[in-house]
C-alpha cells in the first residue's frame, strides 16, 4: 500500500540529552521527546495537543515533566463560560481609548517589563534533529490583581500624641506630681439616646438587614413571575464582544483590522503581506529577545513561523475557513504591527506564538490578541459546537511570571499521567507542594490510550505502509522495538495505528 497525503508522517528522536531552560537559566534543565513531522492531519494533532505535545514549526515536542526543571502542563480555556477580569477589562480599555483618541498608553506596559506573548514557550524550539536550539525566550506576565493597601493615619485635627509620640514622665516634674482636677458634675447621660454598640455589632447587624431584604426582593420577584413575563436584566457584565466592536466616531484617531490568512498552503493574502509580516517579527526578535539583526532571518521566520505539518482541511460541520495552520494579522491604519500564528483544530483554537511592533509594547498586545483569540473561538464555536477550547499552550507554575495564563477562567490542566483534564483550581495546591504534579487523584484511574500491541502500529518504510509486525521480520540488524515501543507509549494507541512511523 503506498503512502498518500491523508497519513501523519513523522520521524521519532527520542529524548535529548537536556538543553538550556528560558524560564530558569538552567543549561541542561530542560528535557523533553522529539519528532520531525513530514504531514500531519488536523485530527491527529488533536490527538497529540492532548496529550502535551506541541509544535514548533514542523518539529513536535513533548516535555519530560517529571524530568525537567520546570514542568510544562497543557493549559486551556473555556471561552463560552469566560469573563473578561479586571486586568482584562483595563487592557481592553487601554485599546479602546487609544484607537478613538490616539493617546499611546507610556512606559512599556502596566506590568512594568517587557511586553507580555501569551503564545510564546521558550520551549519551543527551531527544528534539529541532533540537538534542537530553543528559539523563543521568557515572556512577561501580565499584572496579577492584588487588594489594595489602606493606610490609616490619624486625623491631623486630632492633636493628641501617638504611643511614640507621648512625653517620657520625669519623676522629678512638677507636672507628674500634680493632681489631675476632679471632673465637674454633670447631668449624665442623656436617657433618651440609645446605648452605644461597637462598630462590629453594627456592621453584622446591617449584614443581616441586607440579606433579609435580599431574600424579600426575590421572594416578591418569584411571586410576580406567575403574572406577569420575566424583564431583561439591566445589570449584566460587559461581554468581551462588547468592548472589541465598540464603535467610534468618524473622527477617531486610528483604526484597527484583523485579518485571517492561511499560512499552510499559503494564501494569496499571506504571500502579499509576507515581507510586512517579516519584518514586524524581526523588530520584536531584535527589541524583546536582544536577537543580532542576523539571526532572525528570512529563512528562520518561514521554518519557525510560517512552515506547518498539519493540512487544510475542510468540512460541512467544521468552521467556514476549514481547519489548519493561520496567521491572525493586526493592521493598523493599513500597516501590520502584530501577528498571532495559531491553529485551528476539530474542538480548539490553539495559539502558536505572537510577535508584535515594538513600538506599540505598551498596549499589551499579548494579552489583548488573545482575547480576540478567545473572542474568536467563541465565533467559531457558534459555527461548529464541537470546537469549544482555546488552548494557550503551556502553564508553568513553577515559574511565578509564567502563571498568568491561569487567569483566563475557566481553565484546565492536562493530567500528565491518565491525560484528563483538572479544574485548574484543583491542580494548584498539588503544585504549591511539588513542581510536578498528577492531578487526577483517583489512583485506579490510568492512561486509557496506554499501548496494547506494538505490532498494530503503522510504518512507513520504502514507501510502503506496513504494520510493525510486518517491519520487523523485514528488518535487517538489530531490533528497534524498544525505540518503537516508546513512541507509542507517548502518541497512544490510537495515533500510533493512524500516524505512519518512518524507518529508514
Amino acid at each position: 500500500m503506498a503512502a498518500n497525503s491523508s497519513y501523519s508522517i513523522v520521524e521519532y528522536f527520542g529524548g535529548d540529552d537536556g538543553y538550556r531552560c528560558g524560564y530558569c537559566k538552567n543549561e541542561k534543565g530542560n528535557f523533553s521527546h522529539g519528532m520531525w513531522s513530514h504531514a500531519m492531519t488536523v485530527q491527529d494533532y488533536q490527538d497529540l495537543i492532548d496529550r502535551g505535545w506541541r509544535r514548533s514549526g514542523k518539529y513536535v515536542y513533548k516535555p519530560i515533566l517529571n524530568k525537567t526543571c520546570c514542568p510544562q502542563y497543557t493549559i486551556r480555556c473555556d471561552p463560552v463560560k469566560f469573563q473578561p477580569s479586571k486586568s482584562h477589562k483595563k487592557i481592553l480599555k487601554k485599546m479602546i481609548k487609544f484607537l478613538s483618541k490616539g493617546e499611546l498608553p507610556k512606559g512599556p506596559g502596566e506590568s512594568g517589563g517587557p511586553m507580555d506573548s501569551v503564545c510564546e514557550e521558550s520551549g519551543a524550539r527551531e527544528p534539529s534533529i541532533k540537538m534542537p536550539k530553543s528559539a523563543i525566550t521568557d515572556i512577561q506576565k501580565e499584572a496579577l490583581e492584588c487588594p489594595a493597601i489602606i493606610v490609616v493615619k490619624r486625623n491631623e485635627a486630632d492633636t493628641t500624641p501617638t504611643g511614640s509620640e507621648l512625653p517620657r514622665k520625669d519623676p522629678g516634674s512638677v507636672l507628674d506630681r500634680r493632681t489631675t482636677p476632679a471632673p465637674k458634675p454633670g447631668i449624665g447621660s442623656d436617657p433618651n439616646r440609645p446605648p452605644c454598640r461597637k462598630a462590629k455589632d453594627l456592621r453584622k447587624e446591617r449584614r443581616h438587614q441586607k440579606e433579609q431584604l435580599k431574600h424579600s426582593i426575590v421572594g416578591v420577584s418569584a411571586t410576580l413571575t406567575t403574572s406577569s413575563p420575566p424583564s431583561t436584566p439591566t445589570n449584566q457584565p460587559k461581554a468581551l464582544e462588547d468592548f472589541l466592536t465598540e464603535t467610534f466616531a468618524d473622527n477617531s484617531s486610528h483604526c484597527l483590522e484583523v485579518r485571517l490568512v492561511r499560512s499552510n498552503p499559503p494564501c494569496p493574502q499571506f504571500k502579499a503581506s509576507f515581507d510586512a509580516s517579516y519584518q514586524v517579527y524581526k523588530l520584536y526578535q531584535m527589541a524583546i529577545h536582544k536577537d543580532p539583526p542576523d539571526k532572525p532571518s528570512e529563512s528562520q521566520f518561514r521554518r519557525f513561523l510560517c512552515d506547518s505539518p498539519l493540512e487544510a482541511k475542510y468540512s460541512a460541520d467544521g468552521p467556514e475557513m476549514g481547519y489548519g495552520s493561520f496567521h491572525q494579522q493586526y493592521w493598523l491604519d493599513g500597516q501590520i504591527v502584530a501577528v498571532g500564528v495559531i491553529d485551528i483544530l476539530p474542538t480548539c483554537v490553539s495559539s502558536v506564538y505572537l510577535y508584535y511592533h515594538p513600538d506599540f509594547a505598551s498596549l499589551s498586545l499579548g494579552s489583548y490578541s488573545a482575547l480576540r483569540e478567545i473572542a474568536f473561538t467563541r465565533k467559531l464555536h457558534k459555527q461548529s459546537p464541537k470546537l469549544s477550547h482555546y488552548y494557550l499552550g503551556f502553564y508553568i507554575h513553577s515559574c511565578p511570571k509564567m502563571r498568568y495564563k491561569g487567569q483566563y477562567r475557566p481553565s484546565d490542566l492536562l493530567c500528565p499521567e491518565t491525560y484528563v483534564w483538572v479544574p485548574i483550581e484543583q491542580c494548584l495546591p498539588h503544585l504549591e507542594s511539588s513542581s510536578y504534579a498528577r492531578f487526577n487523584q483517583n489512583l485506579d484511574e490510568g492512561d486509557a490510550q496506554v499501548l496494547k500491541d506494538v505490532g498494530r502500529i503503522l510504518v512507513l518504510h520504502r514507501r510502503t505502509v506496513m504494520p510493525y509486525t510486518v517491519y520487523s521480520r523485514k528488518r535487517k540488524g538489530s531490533s528497534d522495538e524498544t525505540e518503537v515501543q516508546e513512541f507509542a507509549s507517548l502518541v497512544g494507541q490510537n495515533c500510533a495505528e493512524r500516524i505512519l512511523l518512518y524507518r529508514a
